[in-house]
């Protein structure tokens, strides 16, 4: 474990935009990242933006900012911000990211990158242009950087799977299982674009494309919402309503979405997003099956990664459980010794550690904001493809 960073290190002084469950837990991998891994710039966590003063002013005093403001357009134009991390709804993704990146400030934004294809075409443009003077965007796919997911890619990367044939790919939730559960922002359109697709499904197009090395060039799919009001939550106006405490507000996202897919090596792919899986909590489940073997995962046991060598005896043959806690597993050996598992929260500092990395080489991080927009044309496509009766529709090459 390093000491804590020098003071000679030079500093990137990060803007972070929102303060909710993204915004506690990207202060937490700000705060972690430099007091469990070497890096090459030290990460001063200067100021923290939201709309309500006094909200704002205790949350960062909780989570360990400097200072607050009031409005990310501060941030964008400060000198002594280096970085803007958003962490917003998706309806206003677009509009901060490209205020920042032409301010000259590098961008974290939160996933999905925008609402829309045409947002997130917007935001990649700004970002290939910025790149272009040495500022950098990453759009933020955490699952990515979680230990097993990273040996996942590294199995699949090596040949251990040999070709990928089909994959299988689910994100399970329930939160919203209950009719009588309030409206939030996630429910409506007008501010997260849609449902358990964009919100947890974008999750798992992310994963099987990187896991793979593929993506998707076709999908077909079929979304349904369940439950068409809710109760408006006390304080919730959103577009839906005014936030009284009788008041019910139309849900004008998907519930749940299925998805067909075809990767561009031919292979064949299953998708299931939902919020109404009682029981699952966050169960992130990935299957892929190659000429020479399987990979399985469920991120509610995050530190295992289920392995299954095809070409191995047919007498001892059998999925292997790897605890995925070895010094020499991806990010592992900064924490802790082999078998004390890692959290939710480690992914988020492992991305802190990549993109500081990244910025102090002038390195392209990945995800790119190029990788978000293919993702968003998944979703769109998705999208469509419900809205068409579950059509078949081809994704562009590019």
């Amino acid at each position: 474990m390093p000491d804590h960073p020098s003071p000679t290190t030079p500093e990137l002084a990060v803007g972070l935009v929102g303060y909710a469950f993204m915004g506690a837990v990207h202060s937490h991998a700000w705060r972690t990242a430099p007091r469990f891994f070497d890096l090459p710039l030290r990460p001063r966590m200067r100021a923290v933006a939201g709309r309500d003063a006094a909200a704002v002013a205790q949350a960062a005093s909780k989570l360990g900012w400097e200072e607050s403001v009031v409005g990310w357009q501060d941030l964008v134009a400060r000198d002594d911000v280096d970085l803007v991390d958003v962490c917003t709804p998706g309806n206003t993704h677009a509009e901060i990211a490209i205020a920042a990146l032409e301010a000259g400030k590098h961008v974290l934004c939160e996933k999905p990158l925008a609402n829309t294809v045409a947002e997130a075409e917007a935001m990649t443009a700004a970002a290939e242009k910025a790149a272009a003077n040495g500022v950098l965007a990453m759009v933020g796919f955490t699952y990515r950087r979680v230990p097993a997911i990273q040996l996942a890619r590294q199995l699949v990367a090596d040949g251990r799977l040999g070709e990928i044939r089909q994959v299988r790919a689910r994100y399970l939730q329930d939160w919203i299982s209950d009719p009588e559960a309030p409206l939030s922002w996630r429910l409506d359109a007008s501010l997260a674009g849609s449902g358990a697709l964009g919100d947890i499904g974008a999750h798992i197009i992310d994963l099987t494309q990187f896991i793979t090395g593929e993506r998707l060039t076709g999908v077909v799919g079929l979304t349904e919402t369940f439950v068409k009001e809710r109760p408006v939550a006390e304080g919730f106006s959103g577009l839906s309503g005014t936030g009284s405490s009788t008041e019910r507000g139309p849900v004008t996202v998907d519930d749940a979405a299925l998805f067909l897919g075809r990767f561009s090596s031919g292979a064949i792919g299953t998708f299931e997003a939902t919020r109404f899986a009682w029981g699952r909590k966050n169960a992130i489940q990935l299957e892929i099956n190659g000429s020479k073997g399987s990979l399985a995962f469920d991120f509610e046991d995050m530190n295992v990664l289920q392995y299954f060598d095809a070409e191995e005896d047919a007498v001892t043959a059998g999925f292997r459980r790897i605890l995925v806690t070895e010094p020499q597993h991806p990010y592992v050996e900064a924490w802790w010794p082999a078998g004390h598992g890692l959290g939710y929260e480690h992914a988020f500092t492992h991305q802190v550690v990549d993109l500081v990395r990244d910025i102090a080489s002038g390195t392209q991080p990945t995800p790119s904001f190029a990788d978000g927009l293919q993702v968003q044309r998944v979703l769109d496509a998705v999208l469509r493809s419900s809205a068409a009766g579950s059509t078949w529709l081809d994704l562009p090459a590019s």
